[in-house]
């Protein structure tokens, strides 16, 4: 097992990086992709997302200074990468960010890659209902089962902050589920 710092080192060193940038792609690119797709919802514009996010680790690697591990500065790049990508499609079609996020929900079942049924589709539905953080807690600690340490890390926020939002989305989303 190679130790982060051996690894973070052959990224920086213009004589392994690109070897190096294979091996993290390999390593994190399903990952990276799965956790952006929940945010933004559609399968090209995860690819877009996950691409901007692999060319900004890239371009910016000599500037990671290992105050966090190398995994939560990769998510935290995903994560704003995706709110990137969605406020400017938001802003691109002249609509709010939430109406951006129900129109990607009503494409979900046109969607090839989205293999979900009728229940998947409907909590997919009560999620866009949160608000953008309350979304992206709730998906990062339902779905990808981060610890509320590194989702911390990543989010940049307080563990306690981070159980209290996931609580109340958690508690939204139930009473968006029963409400039928």
């Amino acid at each position: 097992m190679i130790h982060e710092s051996d690894f973070i080192a052959r990224l920086k060193n213009p004589l392994t990086k690109e070897a190096a940038f294979r091996e993290l792609l390999k390593l994190y690119k399903e990952r990276l992709y799965w956790h952006i797709r929940k945010i933004v919802l559609s399968h090209d514009d995860a690819d877009d997302a996950l691409q901007n996010t692999f060319i900004k680790v890239h371009r910016s690697i000599d500037k990671f200074k290992g105050d966090s591990q190398l995994f939560s500065w990769l998510y935290r790049i995903a994560t704003n990468e995706s709110i990137t990508l969605i406020n400017k499609n938001a802003k691109r079609l002249q609509i709010t960010n939430e109406e951006y996020q129900t129109k990607a929900i009503n494409n979900l079942t046109a969607d090839v890659y989205f293999e979900g049924d009728d229940i998947q589709l409907k909590l997919q539905k009560a999620i866009a209902k949160l608000p953008q953080k309350q979304q992206l807690v709730f998906n990062m600690r339902y779905f990808e089962d981060l610890k509320y340490k590194d989702m911390a890390e990543i989010l940049e926020t307080s563990e306690g902050a981070l159980k209290s939002s996931y609580h109340i989305a958690a508690k939204k989303i139930e009473a968006f589920l029963t409400s039928d």
